[in-house]
């Protein structure tokens, strides 16, 4: 309510933004209801490290997608709020403190929040390339101290707790794995809430300017250098957030979570979901678990695969999974989906043709170095291949080219129809801001 010129109250309404409200409440409703769905215990510990990886994932978007602030080290604030809540757990059972385990996370976020503060302010006095090296120089700094200080980080195996301690409370002992994942759900929530709250705050538009226009942001007299900083601190609190849970979550904390490895699969995965859309990191969440949990056991090429997807994820969608939804959720708005469909099909049937060919490939060249010993035979897709044989090799390079030729006429072919809507939906807009 405000006031004008003469003095009388005037009232301004704004309407409720009914989309947003249906899709919080549709995650709010996937959170609740896939446990229930799958009820597996390998589920539940997938749709536990989802929760967390979307923290985690979302926290470093605030560097990377909103604030162009390209970071190889950013594990090192997960894994430091980890070691700070595993260390708090143990606290707690040892009866030196009193803190319910559900605030627990909240330890590792306030550890994570502190590093980011002290690391930081040095890391944020540079911007793009510097500051890149920056983080990495951290974050093998941080990496190396793990073996050197085995009584903070545990040495080779770690630091261990127990989550069960305590009085339960209202029955609740975090024994269960279903409570723990509650706990993670809710935190994942509460975060994700909050992290988009800030896309809509003046520091997050800020942020997006000193993405953007640096040199302008500067010349109306804000920092760049404190706007980083700021969010870099938001970003580690968040981060040790996600940390704590999985410290909780695992109840055992190695280096391996400060190392560049899991830096790398932030930045991975984060770019393949769409750094530049608030949803892309949740969809890199979830296929960064997929990817490290199913497909790496399902064959020892898994790093290989992700090498080749995200090639050609840049080359072909550099905006990640996210844009190629926005993009056809425009083209949908204008009616003009439905005829393409056809073309994705033969897109997704060409590259399935393509994968399984290399696939063969890969396979084979795998078992002849790894499992020689077991024979030249091997499974792939339900078929038996003689890795030694001119057969099968001859089979694998013949349907990979075929997939190859296919795709690329395909790939083609869809440009054109691709372009054509492009255009058609560009008159229609003009149409109807001419018709205005």
């Amino acid at each position: 309510m405000g006031r004008n010129h003469e003095g009388r109250a005037r009232y301004r309404f704004k309407p409720w933004n009914v989309g947003r409200w249906v899709l919080w409440g549709l995650f709010a409703l996937v959170l609740v209801v896939s446990p229930l769905l799958w009820k597996s215990g390998f589920a539940l510990t997938m749709l536990s490290q989802m929760g967390i990886a979307i923290i985690a994932c979302l926290a470093y978007n605030i560097l990377l997608g909103q604030g162009g602030m390209l970071s190889f080290g950013h594990a090192v604030y997960t894994g430091l709020g980890s070691f700070l809540a595993i260390h708090t757990m143990n606290k707690i059972a040892a009866g030196a403190i009193w803190l319910p385990m559900s605030m627990v996370p909240l330890a590792g976020g306030l550890g994570g929040l502190f590093f980011a503060a002290l690391l930081g302010y040095v890391t944020t006095k540079k911007a793009g390339t510097p500051f890149a090296m920056i983080t990495l120089g951290i974050g093998e700094l941080v990496w190396s101290m793990s073996l050197m200080i085995p009584e903070f980080f545990g040495g080779e195996g770690g630091v261990s707790s127990n989550r069960v301690v305590g009085e339960p409370f209202f029955g609740i002992t975090f024994g269960p794995q279903i409570q723990v994942y509650y706990l993670i759900a809710f935190y994942c929530f509460v975060c994700t809430a909050l992290m988009f709250a800030l896309t809509r705050t003046p520091l997050g538009r800020m942020l997006n300017a000193v993405r953007d226009n640096p040199e302008r942001v500067e010349f109306v007299g804000y920092s760049t250098q404190r706007v980083r900083y700021i969010a870099f601190m938001i970003s580690g609190m968040f981060s040790g957030i996600a940390g704590g849970l999985a410290a909780v979550n695992f109840e055992l904390v190695t280096a391996e979570v400060v190392g560049a490895a899991r830096s790398g699969a932030y930045l991975l995965f984060v770019f393949l979901g769409g750094a530049m859309f608030f949803i892309g990191p949740i969809i890199g969440a979830v296929l960064m678990v997929v990817a490290l949990v199913l497909l790496s056991e399902l064959t020892p090429a898994w790093q290989l695969y992700m090498g080749l997807v995200f090639v050609f994820m840049v080359m072909y969608a550099p905006g990640g999974i996210s844009s190629l939804i926005m993009m056809n959720l425009r083209v949908a708005s204008f009616g003009k989906l439905r005829p393409l469909v056809a073309s994705y099909l033969a897109l997704a049937g060409t590259a399935l043709t393509m994968l399984v060919g290399a696939g063969a490939m890969v396979e084979m060249v795998y078992h002849l170095q790894l499992n020689e010993a077991l024979g030249p035979e091997l499974k792939y897709m339900g078929a038996t291949l003689n890795a030694k044989g001119f057969d099968s090799w001859f089979g694998a390079c013949f349907i990979l080219a075929v997939g190859i030729a296919m795709f690329e006429l395909t790939r083609r072919q869809f440009a054109r129809h691709w372009g054509q809507t492009q255009e058609e939906i560009e008159k229609e807009i003009k149409r109807r801001e001419a018709a205005l």
